[in-house]
């Protein structure tokens, strides 16, 4: 599918989607709990889909009644360890990452389908400590990796600098075991608020887990108690783009179902966003981003790379010299993110220099316009999508089913908010 974005100075209010990393998580810990979880969420998207599905093959019986997951998790253990099963993740990392150790603590005969870019995502850190603890594993690096055995408990030691989805499968995983754990993570710890999440999901369903520093104690034996019922938390990610939208279509953009108290890290929008020049004003339930003069910024993203193409958007509608840090992991997502958001932008008629770790913008306030192809990436998707509020002309892009990977009604909301949309099938 193709779309065609026309220049437009879109504003209004906004509500938040349910935070895929949040809703993850919470399906993860219902199906291996015993008894039935309902779990809140308004929508869903293909990373969504792909958790649940996988643990619905894997090990528990789930469905969605409009708008909540039914997650019965009675039949866990028992399912998970009968005939071989093949588990489809699509293009999910989470999926993927979080679902790999799951399965070997459960004594799982699996295969993980993987499409896109996802066979190439770092894995050997992961496979590494698996496999010293029992786990025999093949198809490394493939669109079909198959695991076997049964994992053993004991001292996991993992970077911390590579992916945080490798420390939350093992939280996930390790209370399942018949003796004590311990994860030992070394080095730097990126996107630690991601494994603040898994932590408290966790707790949420009474497993017990003691941490100090970048060590976390993990006695076996548990069990997941299902606390009945629970709620999505509102997207940081995904609601980054509304409110940076504001800012260069010149119109306030509320987006309500927020909270500051949530642990996602993506909430560093609003201080970013400040530091450019906007007015942030937060309230309970809701964020508020009123445009002003934007001016350039160096921003360090090591703990939210996710919000790397908003923040590069924002940074070509500021004026001056805009420098993103830290932000090589994003060669690594369902493009090579730095390159994508440079191309893109580019191409639009911007001026972005790639660096190893990062991106160089000098910000004019303003665009051509053109077409774009999406890169098989959802934030792409979005980033081209919102600084058609800064063009000369209507931005195309190519290949933009992609943002249904965690936004499907993107260009649905969009729309809402003021913007003419044109898809081409």
């Amino acid at each position: 599918m193709n779309t065609v974005v026309m220049p437009s100075k879109p504003g209004g209010t906004i509500h938040s989607i349910p935070s895929k990393s949040h809703v993850h998580r919470l399906l993860i810990c219902a199906a291996l709990s015993s008894g039935i979880t309902k779990i809140t969420c308004s929508s869903s998207s293909e990373d969504i889909d792909a958790t649940a599905d996988c643990l619905a093959s894997l090990c528990a019986d789930i469905k969605k009644e409009e708008s909540v997951f039914v997650v019965d998790g009675a039949k866990n253990q028992t399912s998970a360890q009968t005939k071989k099963k093949t588990l489809n993740c699509g293009e999910s990392g989470s999926t993927y990452r979080f679902l790999f150790p799951i399965t070997c603590a459960l004594g799982a005969n699996c295969s993980f389908s993987l499409k896109g870019r996802l066979p190439e995502r770092p894995m050997d850190p992961l496979f590494n400590v698996l496999e010293q603890k029992g786990i025999s594993i093949s198809g490394k690096g493939t669109s079909e990796v198959s695991v076997s055995g049964k994992l053993r408990h004991g001292t996991f030691t993992i970077p911390g600098d590579i992916s945080s989805q490798f420390i939350s499968g093992l939280i996930f995983a390790l209370p399942l075991l018949e003796g004590d754990s311990i994860i030992d993570i070394t080095g730097t710890v990126e996107s630690r608020k991601y494994i603040d999440i898994t932590l408290s999901a966790v707790r949420s369903f009474g497993i017990i887990i003691y941490e100090e520093k970048n060590t976390f104690r993990i006695p076996g034996g548990q069990t997941y108690i299902s606390p009945g019922r629970l709620a999505s938390e509102g997207d940081w990610s995904n609601s980054a783009f509304w409110l940076c939208l504001s800012t260069l279509s010149g119109k306030p953009v509320t987006c309500k179902g927020l909270s500051m108290n949530s642990l996602q890290g993506d909430k560093d929008i609003c201080r970013i966003l400040r530091d450019f020049g906007a007015e942030v004003q937060i309230s309970e339930d809701s964020v508020t981003v009123i445009p002003q003069n934007l001016k350039g910024i160096t921003v360090d993203v090591s703990q939210v790379p996710d919000l790397v193409p908003a923040i590069a958007a924002v940074a070509v509608g500021a004026k001056g010299q805009t420098r993103i840090e830290n932000a090589g992991r994003l060669r690594l997502k369902e493009s090579d993110r730095l390159k994508a958001v440079s191309g893109v932008l580019n191409e639009l008629g911007a001026s972005v220099t790639e660096t190893a770790e990062g991106l160089i913008i000098e910000g004019t306030g303003k665009i051509k316009g053109g077409t774009v192809d999406s890169w098989g990436d959802h934030r792409i998707v979005m980033m081209a999508s919102m600084i058609s509020a800064i063009s000369g002309s209507p931005v195309k892009i190519t290949n933009s089913q992609a943002v249904n990977k965690s936004y499907p009604g993107f260009f649905d909301d969009l729309s809402f908010l003021g913007v003419e949309i044109l898809r081409e099938d």
